[in-house]
Order: C-alpha cells, then structure tokens, then sequence
C-alpha cells in the first residue's frame, strides 16, 4: 500500500500551481502512466487469485473438444496462470481428487446430500429434480440449470481456496443433516457454473474427457518438462498438485517414494486366441493361474501394513489375518497380488470370498468360516529402491526371496514356455486348481502403472462376460417381491467417455442375502423413483459382472445392442464404474459371434452340398 499512496499523493499534486504548464502536463501524463501500470499489476494479481469461476470456464472448453492435444493445451494455458498453492488444487481437481492420494480423507457426499442441497438452495422440490437429473444425466449439470433458472444476479466469489476449505470441512462434519446444511450455504451464493463443477467435483467425476494421465501430460507440456518424469514424480509422489509445483520449479529429480498411497495396477489385454499369445509374445514367456479373487497391493514399511483394492481404496480391515505375515516381511515392500479364499494351498470359490466383502467389520466366525490368502505375483518397491523399470523376470526373483511358497501369504508359481500350443493343457489344469484361467507375461516387461498392454495377456473362461453398471433396479417378482432384485445395467460408451448406455436386464444370479443388501443401498442411493417405488433410477457405483447367450442388435437400449439371456456372475465390488466394459468390447464380442455364426453356416452349406 506505500507504493499506492505515493501515487495517490503524486496524482493529487498533478494540479499544483508551482508547476509551469509544459510541466504540468509532463507530471500528468507521468502520473497517469504511473496509475495505469499499478492498476494493470493489481488486475494481474487478481486473475491470479484462483477461481472456481475460472476452473470452470477451462473445464467448459475442455469439456467442448475431443482432441488430447486440444486438451492438454487448453488445461496447460490455464494452470501456468495460476499461484503454486491454486496450481495444486486445480492439478488435483482436474484429475478427480478431492484430496492427495496419499490423504485418506473422503467427504461421504452421496447424491442423496448433493440433491437435498440442491433443493433447498434453489427451493426446487426434489419431485421436480427428478425428472431433470434424468434427461440432463449429470448431478453437475441439473445444478447449473436450476440454478440459473433462479435467475439470481450473483457474480462469483468462491475461490479454489475455498472449495479447498469447503471439502475438508464436509470430510470432518458428521451427519447428513449438518453436511447438507453446509453444502447448501456454499451453493446459495454460487453462479450456475460455479455450482456445475462444484457438484461435479463433490460427485467424483467431472466428465470432462479427462483422466490422470492427460492432467499429466499437461503438466509436461506447460512447464518444459517430460511426460515421462512428471509421470514417474506422480507415481512417487501420490499427489498429483505437489507433482505439478515440482515441474513448474524443474524439481522432480531425487524424489523419494513415498509409501502408503496405491500406485495404478498394471493392466492385462485380453487374449483372443493361442495364435494371439503366439504372435504377441517373445520367444519365452512366462505362464502362471488368473486367480479368482481380487486384486490387492500391499504396503509395508516399519511394521506399518496398508492393503489397497483396484479401486485405490484400502482394506487392511477387512483383511486382519494378512497384517502378520507381511509385518514379518525382512524388508519395506510394495507388492502386487490377489486376495483368494484358501482352505490351506487349496483355493475356493470366489463366492466364498463374497461373504467377506463389504463388511466394515469382519467377525471371528467369518474369520475362521472364510479363510483368505495373499498370493503375491509381482514386487513394485524393496529395500529402499522402485522396481518398476526392472524387468519382470528379475522383480519375481528378488520376491521370490522375500515371500514364502506357503502359508497365508505366498508367491504365486510360474512357469517358462516357448510353445503357445501348451497353454491349452495349462489352461485345464488352472481350471482344475479352481482359478479363472491363465495369466501368460513377457519376462522382459517393465510394470507400467495404470496401462493395459500386450506384454500381458489373460486367457479366462470360455463363456462371454462383462463388467457392467447398474443403473436402474426394479421390484422382483414371487418370494423377491420385496426386493429390488431385476438390475438393468450399462457399459461406458468409451475409455475415455463416461457416458453409461444401456445393455441389457438380469433377473438371477445373487443369493438372497446379497438381495436384501443391496436393496437397502440401493433405497437410499435412488435418484429417482416411478410407480410408487418399483422403479428406481440408482448411483451408478455398483459394478456386476455378467455372463450372456450372445450380443444382438437391439434399438431399444441406446447402446444399439442387447445381452441375449444375460444372468448375473458375482457382484465386483473391487472395481468402479470407470473399470466398466465399453461399447468397444461389446462390438468385438459382436463381431467374433458373426463370424462364429458365418463359419458355422459355411460347414453345415458345404456339408449339405456334399450330401446332395
């Protein structure tokens, strides 16, 4: 401020008498450049304050195009804009965390709070929400439009800061009542767009077209920096905003992992046949069982162990009988397995493992009823150092002397072949030890975190699956009449499209007591309900894996296809919505059936021409 009252001190004198005229006018002109140059600073650093308003305005245009690059662009322009304390809040924000990945903290706002909010800032009645949130698809959307249509004259005010305040406030308030009350104070005073991409971010999904990975790279362009070392300095790292002040600075060099927050699972690619394995895999490659249980890593450092699912959530709890075998571990670890239910070497079936699942506290009766394993199959961290970059062969050497062959915790056994016409024979005996199939892996491959690639393959069951959504429930019928027991259920339009179409409707398949669980969840995560509450449209969260007769043509779904006979497999509480099958892998499935059918009507043709 010394510097404005000179000025202002300076400008009042502009006028004085003791000025000749030429001077006179030479001090005006100074003293309104002077005035012009502070003003233009000051204007420069408001824009630097950091906005929701303006977050916004870049999700919009990044919203708006298709092309990564465009993307990146847009998100670089506006990132370099912003303060080092607003750059982390926008990189985490952007990248669909509420919070650092290596803070356990949540704000347990459903959509049951967001709608409560919404209505009462708005005075919408939730009956005339409903029908919005359908057409419109989006929690974040229905909020800018009823929003405007208050036709509120509010000019924004809410800072990154402040949504900042805001979640860590919503994580530590406890009740519904208080969280709605909270979140509807904010929402009363935010612009449509202000409260679009506040709801978004509380919903935990901007939709955008934008993953992780894209915030990373324009991160990497923005600021002169790698791909590569932005990527890996994440990886390290667990917070993507840190991440993000570091490239703009030049320091991601000599970063030391940090335990204790999941790193992204590699991805296998489904293998389409043996001729597939043949032409995909080096000369020798490594064969091991697709086990049936869940995916898991685990974290141990000073007898401190932390278990994580697919889904980056942690499960330590629901697993207590693995803390002491991996305490035991000779050294820190970061490890890479499957969760199975065991009866000693003997794995059961994953419908046993259901029973645990979802449970906040896991009994000693259920303990000792469903015994589990951790099977360990690759080694990311050991004694200080990130084993990413070594090749396969050598991470399952150096794990294979730190985990034992047996017990609770054990190395999952492999083997060495050169001829892709074994597997068949494999594949039977992993069927035979009651795994889902085969897992076959170049021994030369680094773990890519987060990449589906072709250095590993999985060859599962025979019979067609999908990992779907649920996005609507229905009443069932008979001794299921007071359960919501018929799921209609959606694929992701892409991998990089969230849009959820239609598929198909399942009947059958749970147990009852699995019925009666989710009928509750379901009630109270509905967004809409039709005939008296026979018909609910739900939070697509909860995940499915379905097996089908085949895929046809359909123009009753918006996917344009049908699952013919679709009948439930087991639930997939280890993974989102953003884990789902998409529109692509139903085409192919539609593709390998016509050929299927075309093969099989050129033998039976030329059969009944040979006949005649």
């Amino acid at each position: 401020m010394p510097e404005r009252v000179g000025l202002v001190w300076v400008t009042a004198n502009c006028s004085a008498s003791s000025f000749k005229p030429e001077e006179a006018r030479a001090v005006q002109r100074l003293c309104k450049d002077h005035v012009k140059s502070f003003w233009m600073q000051m204007d420069e650093l408001v824009d630097k304050i950091g906005t929701l308003q303006s977050f916004a305005e870049c999700a919009d245009a990044v919203a708006a195009t298709t092309k990564k690059l465009e993307k990146a662009a847009l998100l670089g322009s506006y990132l370099e804009t912003l303060t080092d304390a607003d750059l982390t809040r926008a990189a985490r924000y952007f990248a669909g965390h509420q919070f650092a990945s290596t803070d356990a903290r949540t704000t347990n706002v459903g959509g049951s709070i967001i709608s409560a909010a919404l209505s009462e800032a708005t005075g919408f009645s939730p009956e005339d929400l409903y029908p919005r949130y359908v057409r419109l698809g989006d929690a974040g959307e229905l909020a800018a439009e009823i929003i405007k249509e208050t036709k509120r004259s509010l000019q924004p005010t809410i800072t990154l800061a402040e949504t900042e305040s805001l979640i860590a406030r919503l994580s530590e308030t406890r009740g519904i009542k208080n969280k709605t009350a909270l979140l509807t104070s904010v929402l009363h005073r935010a612009t449509p767009l202000e409260a679009k991409y506040l709801v978004k971010l509380l919903a935990g999904d901007l939709r955008i077209g934008l993953r992780e990975g894209l915030v990373e790279d324009a991160i990497a362009r923005v600021f002169g920096r790698t791909l590569e070392d932005v990527a890996y300095a994440n990886m390290l790292l667990g917070d993507i905003g840190e991440t993000a002040t570091r490239a703009r600075a030049g320091d991601l060099r000599d970063i030391d992992m940090r335990l204790f927050h999941p790193i992204k699972f590699m991805l296998a690619t489904p293998a389409a046949d043996l001729t597939d394995v043949a032409r995909t895999m080096p000369e020798e490659f490594l064969v091991e069982d697709k086990f049936d249980g869940i995916r898991a890593q685990a974290h141990v450092a000073s007898e401190r162990v932390a278990i994580y699912s697919r889904t980056m959530d942690e499960i330590t709890h629901r697993f207590p009988e693995l803390v002491g075998p991996l305490q035991s571990l000779p050294t820190d670890v970061i490890i890479d397995g499957e969760i199975v239910p065991s009866d000693g070497e003997v794995i059961l079936p994953f419908s046993e493992l259901q029973k645990r699942l979802g449970r906040k506290k896991v009994g000693t009766q259920l303990l000792k009823a469903v015994p589990v394993a951790l099977v360990a199959y690759d080694l990311l961290y050991a004694d200080g150092k990130v084993l990413i970059d070594q090749p396969l062969s050598e991470r399952r050497h150096l794990l294979g002397q730190i985990v034992p062959e047996h017990g609770p915790l054990r190395m999952s056994q492999d083997k060495v072949l050169s001829d892709a016409a074994m597997l068949d024979e494999e594949f039977e005996r992993a069927r035979a030890r009651g795994n889902e199939g085969l897992m076959i892996k170049s021994p030369g491959s680094p773990y890519k975190p987060g990449r589906r690639g072709r250095d590993w393959l999985k060859l599962k069951r025979a019979i067609a699956t999908l990992d779907v959504a649920v996005t609507a429930v229905e009443v069932g019928h008979g001794k299921r009449r007071h359960l919501l027991s018929d799921y209609t259920f959606a694929v992701r339009r892409s991998a990089d499209d969230s849009e959820l179409l239609n598929i198909g409707k399942a009947y059958s398949g749970l147990t009852d007591r699995e019925l009666m669980e989710l009928t509750e969840w379901f009630k109270s995560h509905t967004l809409q309900e039709f005939g008296h509450g026979r018909v609910r449209i739900v939070e697509p969260t909860v995940v499915i894996e379905v097996t089908f007769d085949r895929v046809q043509p359909s123009s009753r779904h918006k996917s344009g296809y049908a699952l013919r006979f679709p009948r439930i497999l087991r639930l997939r509480p280890d993974k989102t919505a953003n884990d789902i099958d998409t529109l692509e892998t139903v085409r192919r499935l539609v593709e390998v059936t016509d050929s299927t059918l075309e093969r099989k009507n050129s033998r039976e043709e030329a059969e009944n021409s040979h006949d005649g």
